[in-house]
């Protein structure tokens, strides 16, 4: 692994730079800190699911809010690798039981191995999804997250996740906000302070859609091994340009008012699993994260 990120626009030897989506990239990709001097919150969450696009202060930085669990790192893979494997089923399933042909991912990160217009055309290719973050890291690697089947579409908007009106006005390119839409809030809200109203936020997309759209919401909490969490919050925080607020159930469960939440409610994420999806394999570890999937009436 080396400390330089991998860079999709690039030139590979003998093939043109492929160029960057955004229509006037230059401002917002100059602000990448391709010197790797500070951490970012995507690449260490890059680092951690065991990516290869972050440098040694990203690295160094996880290690270090992992420190406290008796596990370490490999507590800290586990949680994200639960967190990322109960998006999987929530999209099966929202896809496969609830017949959601449209999803807006608010707050995307880096492109992985399984990114949600692949999980969704996986079981119907005719599936659109918009990814949203107004993150510079996660705008160069966007091209992946445009690619899709012939039948659906996957599109990229470089908006604050915080915005709801400029997501979805931008989003409407691509989805019809007539019909039902799965909204997906994964391991994001945790970055909104308190203060910025995160309910507010989540509540103004789901005023949006139409009643039979989903919500799918999972956050860290500070109810599940409460001392370890809280220490390692209280070093990321220490970290420049990171915000993490952990939640209480009570907290979380305020993000579904006024939906009717599919079994088997808000749980623990490696202990979701709802009808047509996969059972999760029993984690070694606790997993601070609480997820559920909320639909509206």
């Amino acid at each position: 692994m080396t400390d330089s990120p991998s860079k999709p626009t690039d030139p590979q030897p003998g093939s043109e730079p492929e160029p960057l989506p955004d229509p006037d990239p230059e401002p917002r990709v100059d602000q990448i800190d391709i010197a790797g001097d500070i951490a970012h919150r995507d690449r260490v969450y890059d680092y951690v699911r065991g990516g290869s696009d972050n440098f040694a202060v990203d690295r160094n930085t996880a290690e270090f809010a992992a420190a406290p669990s008796a596990g370490g790192l490999d507590h800290a893979r586990a949680a994200v690798r639960a967190n990322e494997a109960f998006h999987v089923r929530a999209v099966t399933y929202l896809v496969q039981d609830a017949g959601v042909r449209q999803f807006l991912e608010i707050g995307a990160r880096i492109p992985s191995e399984d990114n949600t217009h692949e999980i969704a055309q996986r079981v119907a290719p005719e599936c659109r999804t918009v990814y949203a973050n107004n993150d510079p890291v996660v705008l160069a690697h966007s091209h992946t997250l445009r690619r899709s089947t012939p039948e659906g579409s996957a599109d990229y908007v470089d908006a604050d996740p915080t915005d709801p009106e400029t997501i979805l006005q931008k989003a409407q390119a691509t989805l019809d906000l007539r019909e039902p839409v799965g909204i997906l809030l994964s391991a994001i809200l945790y970055h909104v302070r308190d203060d910025d109203d995160p309910w507010g936020i989540v509540s103004r997309f789901v005023t949006a859609v139409p009643s039979g759209s989903h919500l799918v919401v999972s956050h860290l909490t500070s109810d599940i091994i409460a001392e370890q969490i809280t220490e390692a919050a209280r070093r990321v925080n220490q970290q420049p340009g990171f915000t993490l607020t952990l939640r209480t159930h009570a907290q979380i469960s305020r993000f579904f008012d006024g939906l009717g939440l599919v079994p088997p409610g808000l749980v623990p994420v490696d202990r979701w699993h709802a009808r047509g999806t996969a059972r999760p394999e029993p984690e070694l570890w606790p997993i601070p994260f609480y997820g559920a999937v909320g639909r509206k009436p």
